[in-house]
């Protein structure tokens, strides 16, 4: 199994949406129910990063020379 750095943030999901269905069934046994959530915190915390990483590299925008320089929303004036 690969470990979570290496999981894409569509796989996580995946995965995610398949605990939640195994708990919404409501006959997972507790340790087990337990086990589900405890994994899909971890992949709840590692898509919520991934966005985060993404949101950061797309506040930035690339200039003519290669360089990156905040991106700026300019308002109506």
């Amino acid at each position: 199994m690969e470990t979570h750095e290496e999981t894409s943030f569509e796989e996580a999901m995946l995965e995610l949406e398949k605990i939640v269905e195994r708990l919404e069934e409501g006959d997972v046994p507790l340790e087990k129910a337990i086990s589900y959530y405890q994994e899909g915190m971890k992949l709840s915390k590692l898509c919520n990063d991934k966005l985060k990483q993404v949101q950061a590299k797309m506040t930035q925008i690339m200039n003519e020379q290669g360089e990156t320089k905040p991106f700026e929303i300019q308002g109506e004036e």
